[in-house]
């Protein structure tokens, strides 16, 4: 006679303590999450009905740029690999899905497949492709000189695109992006019921809940455990049996798939793709997303993503502060040189005061919140 186990439960009055491991690992594990998470879906999904165009492809932006953010952080937040290379990934998934989607018969190359999934899903597998070509080197090199290294990868595909006008239209001219077409629908397009910026922010808000999950998910599996004990000592990984190559090479491979999706979609809302723009700025503002936002964690890439992608609006609407700059590039002082210097303040600051990111302070509101009106 086969005896019925109790079913793991939460302990009554004690909403982080559990029976079982399992229950612990499981992605929504309080009622409060499930709460939290409903709601935040619920104004996700409404928030096209609200705002215009203009503010939807701000957020639109966010969204893909969220993508991006939460690759680099699989690789450096989780696996401990400081990458400074994530425009060189980024500039590959952009230029492999207009090549695919552009037209045969323009100036640039171009195969004519503008099925989303199509191009989607293959600018994120070239990119991995080269992720995995450069992913040898993190087995022999640690720390600044693997950051030197990825550093190179910048301005050597800065160069590659440049002077591969066939491809990226030269500096200066350009291409234009991806052109998205799902179901015979183009989704960049207005349509009878939703507008091209709608139909786009669905698309990227759908997008970010996948790649978010499967983060999420590679996180709490072996492979994110594996991944956890490199970054916390690779010696002592590599001595309990943990192939350092073989993780490094995953860790790459995963945060460069997700860099191509994310610069395949940035370009598509965008409508317009310039080789000069994949630069050091470009990495530097993703390593800005996930140290703000929060290392190691997919709610602090994203909420890093929407922080940086948001702040340019905020500072340029800023009472007083518009007739200091202007927004020519040659102007002695722009807007563009003032939003650099707050990305390196905004980076120090937070290394200094708060480590942890938008999602440590997250976390003291929310421990505040539950212990109030005590204060231990």
């Amino acid at each position: 006679m086969t005896v019925a186990r109790p079913r793991p439960r939460q302990l009554a009055g004690r909403p982080e303590l559990y029976t079982s491991y399992a229950q612990h690992l499981r992605l929504l594990n309080t009622t409060p999450k499930r709460r939290a998470v409903l709601a935040l879906a619920v104004v996700a999904f409404a928030l096209p009905f609200v705002y215009d165009d203009q503010t939807l492809r701000l957020l639109t932006l966010g969204f893909a740029a969220a993508i991006g953010a939460i690759g680099l952080n699989i690789v450096t937040g989780y696996a401990g690999q400081v990458t400074l290379g994530h425009a060189f990934f980024l500039a590959i998934g952009a230029y492999t899905a207009a090549a695919l989607s552009g037209d045969p018969d323009g100036r640039t190359i171009g195969f004519g497949v503008s099925n989303v999934a199509v191009w989607l899903l293959a600018a994120g597998l070239v990119a991995a492709f080269f992720g995995v070509l450069v992913a040898p080197l993190a087995t022999r090199l640690r720390g600044l000189y693997l950051a030197i290294v990825t550093l190179g990868l910048v301005f050597l595909g800065e160069h590659v695109f440049k002077e591969w006008e066939e491809l990226t239209g030269g500096p200066g001219v350009g291409r234009e992006g991806p052109v998205p077409v799902l179901f015979g629908n183009q989704l960049n397009a207005p349509g009878d019921m939703f507008t091209g910026e709608q139909k786009l922010y669905l698309l990227t808000l759908v997008l970010l809940v996948v790649f978010a999950v499967l983060a999420r998910n590679l996180a709490r599996s072996k492979v994110g455990r594996a991944f956890a004990a490199i970054r916390d000592r690779d010696v002592a990984a590599s001595v309990i049996g943990v192939s350092l190559t073989h993780y490094k090479v995953l860790a790459f491979a995963a945060s460069s798939f997700y860099a191509g999706c994310a610069g395949a979609m940035l370009y598509t809302i965008t409508g317009f793709i310039e080789p000069g723009s994949f630069n050091l700025l470009l990495s530097v503002q993703y390593i800005a997303m996930v140290l703000i936002g929060g290392v190691g964690t997919v709610s602090g890439s994203i909420m890093g993503a929407m922080f940086i992608t948001l702040l340019p609006r905020v500072t340029r609407e800023l009472p007083g502060f518009a007739p200091f700059v202007s927004s020519d590039a040659s102007a002695p002082l722009n807007v563009f040189q003032i939003e650099t210097v707050l990305y390196g303040l905004l980076i120090i600051g937070f290394l200094l005061f708060e480590p942890r990111g938008l999602y440590g302070v997250w976390i003291r509101l929310r421990n505040y919140w539950k212990s109030w009106p005590f204060s231990y």
